[in-house]
């Protein structure tokens, strides 16, 4: 029997369908399809100014959208050739650690949820709302902030903001406790995730999977390692692997992840004083000062420039990978020297993940097929895009 699961499947994370071939309830073949979601954003990118991108980057991987806006913002300042202060590289690894928190936990709340471990959900969803009052605390937005901007940041931390991360990274390791207390040793969750959705290690290798995909087989492939950014060669932290790559050591790999995770934004945290410079300071790139716009015709000037033609950024090429809640991701640009890019390509973690899909799930039963797909945390904006 062929079958089709989604597109409006709500265990396939978005609109993905997969065409099944069943004997019974054994998968003998499977063919991913995608496309549904197509937004054009690479294309539509290509029609704005530079910073005018940052928005519509954030909303490719929905639940990783600082990562987003990192990545692309660091591909931008490798061609305009600016050197960041440290204070903006250590808030920047703080959010982007917070975010790769919040993620993880829609990951974990979701793939429970799917499998049948309904109130982990809730669980994870009451941590996630505090790291979305952060994000509102940042910049008034909740999953889309568009804090970090090319040259620097949005604006300066607001008030409270060190008492809040604080709040959140002295209670989470208990959380965390509690999720495993209710999953790690439950036998129905080891029946259920042992065993299954395996890929060899070459296979994860030739079909370009990173991230916990490829850290659950035993790749130790990190960015934040292999090719450090913002400072992260600075940091103390483990990239955790396993060594089976079934869907249980998936969900090892990413819980021991939201630990380093909290580990690094203490640490990041520590560094960062509550108040000082956020951005390059080069008013040919990034907005003057608002006290200036008011009190300085040269301020209102650059003010007015700024947002009406935006700025240059030297012809070349650029790709600077980070590493996402997925694994590695990163935009390529293509500059032609004028106030707009040329070309916007993303590298995608969903998207490789969707195409090692039918290899996790061919011959195993059609309920591993939910499993096998939580477990790749695929999210189809970041496919579709």
């Amino acid at each position: 029997m062929t079958v089709n699961m989604g597109p409006q499947h709500p265990s396939t994370h978005g609109v993905l369908r997969l065409v099944l071939e069943l004997d019974g309830e054994r998968v003998l073949s499977a063919d991913t399809t995608i496309g549904f979601l197509h937004t054009g954003i690479e294309k539509t990118a290509e029609q704005k100014k530079w910073q005018q991108v940052i928005p519509l980057v954030e909303r490719m991987d929905y639940l990783s959208a600082h990562s987003n806006s990192l990545a692309f913002s660091l591909s931008v300042e490798t061609l305009l050739g600016v050197e960041l202060p440290q204070r903006v590289k250590d808030i920047r690894v703080l959010i982007a650690e917070l975010q790769r928190i919040a993620s993880h936990l829609v990951w974990l709340g979701t793939h429970g949820l799917e499998i049948g471990a309904v109130s982990v959900m809730m669980y994870c969803f009451r941590e996630r709302e505090q790291l979305l009052n952060i994000n509102e605390m940042l910049a008034g937005f909740r999953m889309f902030p568009s804090y970090i901007r090319i040259g620097g940041l949005r604006e300066d931390l607001p008030n409270g903001f060190h008492d809040a991360v604080t709040a959140f990274l002295d209670a989470f390791p208990d959380k965390l406790n509690e999720y495993e207390n209710l999953l790690t040793k439950n036998q129905i969750w080891l029946k259920r995730t042992r065993g299954v959705g395996v890929l060899p290690k070459d296979d994860v290798i030739a079909y370009g999977l990173v991230g916990p995909m490829a850290r659950a087989i035993g790749v130790p492939y990190d960015v934040r390692k292999a090719f450090p950014y913002s400072g992260y060669d600075a940091y103390d932290f483990d990239v955790p692997v396993g060594t089976a790559g079934d869907v249980y050591d998936r969900y090892l790999v990413r819980m021991e992840e939201m630990r380093q995770s909290t580990r690094i934004a203490r640490e990041a945290l520590a560094r960062i004083s509550p108040r000082g410079v956020y951005d390059i300071q080069d008013y040919r790139i990034v907005p003057s000062p608002k006290d200036t716009v008011s009190t300085e015709m040269e301020g209102l000037i650059q003010h007015f420039l700024i947002y009406s033609q935006g700025f240059t950024v030297p012809a070349g090429e650029a790709y600077v990978p980070v590493e996402g809640p997925r694994g590695e991701h990163g935009f390529s640009i293509v500059s032609d020297g004028t106030n707009r890019p040329y070309r916007i390509k993303l590298r995608a973690p969903s998207f490789y993940a969707c195409q090692g899909l039918p290899k996790l799930i061919v011959g195993g039963m059609i309920a591993d097929v939910i499993a096998v797909i939580g477990s790749t945390d695929v999210v189809m904006g970041d496919v579709d895009r």
